[in-house]
């Protein structure tokens, strides 16, 4: 059975690929590598999105989590500001046009963001998933959603689509026909056929509707 956790979990793949991908590019330039300003770069845009999620996760998540198993979502506000903080860092190495200094704040960026996703996934998602019902889990997930301005939401289709694999495609997708009316959901179906390119054929295989 579907749940719109699921949508979450393919956010924090999108999360996962494109910071190694952020990663690998900054140790490239750092061992001297030309062409790669735009990769490093992009983690501008890449933290724009975390912050949205982050935020709504202490808006919508966190309170749910905190009636059901109490001082759990403290630890997780705790990452978010650690990961202010790493986010920081690495800004001021780019803008500093520090190769090195660039290379290694994206490292520690990414080694705290993957393990801050790795326990989401493993215990405050799995709670929700668990011990909250879908209506309550729907609203906690658009509540999330709203983070995002509407005139992001072509922005972050054309980077979220490209970082997942066919599975996480099918659940994000379904997420948010979970979250939304279908005719506020349909205007999105172009964006997402641009977004996947010949993967759209396989989504569509999945999801039938989407060709509709």
């Amino acid at each position: 059975m579907h749940s719109p956790i699921d949508g979450v979990r393919a956010i924090h793949n999108a999360f996962r690929a494109d910071i190694a991908a952020i990663d690998e590019a900054a140790t490239a330039a750092a061992r001297g590598r030309p062409g790669l300003e735009a990769t490093v770069q992009r983690f501008r845009f890449f933290n724009e999105i975390l912050t949205y999620h982050a935020h709504g996760e202490e808006a919508a998540v966190f309170p749910m989590v905190e009636k059901i198993a109490p001082q759990v979502a403290e630890t997780y506000a705790i990452d978010h500001k650690r990961l202010d903080v790493a986010f920081d860092t690495l800004s001021n190495a780019v803008s500093a046009h520090d190769a090195l200094e660039t290379a290694r704040a994206t490292a520690a960026f990414k080694f705290h963001l993957e393990t801050h996703l790795a326990k989401e996934d493993a215990q405050l998602f799995r709670i929700m998933r668990e011990r909250v019902s879908v209506p309550d889990q729907i609203k906690a997930v658009g509540a999330m959603s709203s983070q995002m301005p509407g005139n992001r939401v072509p922005e972050f289709t054309a980077w979220i689509y490209p970082l997942l694999g066919d599975d996480d495609r099918e659940n994000f997708t379904r997420a948010l026909t979970m979250l939304m009316p279908w005719e506020v959901f349909a205007p999105s179906i172009p964006l997402i056929r641009q977004a996947t390119g010949d993967g759209f054929a396989e989504l569509t295989r999945r999801m039938p509707e989407l060709a509709t």
